[in-house]
């Protein structure tokens, strides 16, 4: 039996209803933008993990070292025993990556006579008004080093009632592989810092205050 052809305006109709039903059909839509969406929300996720490991570690490192300064302010305390003490409260509170993670503590004390001397530097002569110290230029040595600093601050916890500043700085392998994606460093480091005064175990020893000026 001799089979009729399809009118061409029939096959037209069944290719506009096949059409139809194809888009029509939603079928697999989910997956397609599951796929879509979930590299963008896994990065946001990884960002917000990375950001709030890295508050979290410097919370719990000023939280060691503000303890440290406390004791530090007292009398005959060991600056090891100290180091010892916050590296152990740090490693205890924040969790390695692996095996072979090294978290790094290091102590580096810093004192001043007062509060407002922190991170100030010395009075100098500016003869040329170029607001800086020039070796041509005299200045007042009020950290009795003998020499012009930015920051008349020394190292070493300093006498009583001297102001100490401890800084300190924690290294770790960052803990998600954000770092990966962007080629960021493996590590991670914060620092902080704190200050405290002295107890007045004996009197403040006076300040020279010398004028030093370039020989001629």
């Amino acid at each position: 039996m001799r089979v009729q052809p399809t009118p061409p305006a029939k096959a037209s109709a069944r290719r506009r209803s096949l059409v139809r039903r194809v888009l029509r059909n939603n079928r697999g839509v989910s997956v397609v933008e599951f796929a879509l969406i979930a590299p963008v929300f896994i990065g946001m996720l990884l960002i917000v993990f990375e950001f709030g490991f890295a508050f979290y570690a410097k919370a719990v490192l000023q939280g060691a070292v503000e303890e440290a300064a406390r004791t530090a302010t007292l009398e005959n305390t060991s600056w090891d025993t100290l180091s010892n003490r916050v590296n152990r409260q740090v490693r205890n509170v924040i969790p390695a990556s692996d095996a072979d993670t090294e978290i790094s503590f290091d102590l580096d004390p810093v004192y001043y006579a007062n509060y407002v001397d922190i991170n100030l530097p010395e009075d100098f002569e500016d003869n040329n008004n170029n607001n800086m110290w020039d070796s041509d230029e005299c200045f007042v040595d009020r950290n009795s080093n003998g020499t012009y600093d930015t920051d008349v601050g020394l190292s070493g916890r300093g006498g009583a009632q001297d102001v100490v500043t401890i800084t300190a700085t924690l290294t770790y392998v960052r803990p998600f592989p954000l770092w990966k994606l962007f080629q960021l460093d493996s590590t991670q480091t914060v620092r902080v810092s704190t200050y405290l005064r002295n107890q007045p175990f004996s009197a403040q020893a006076a300040a020279n205050n010398v004028r030093i000026c370039p020989t001629p």
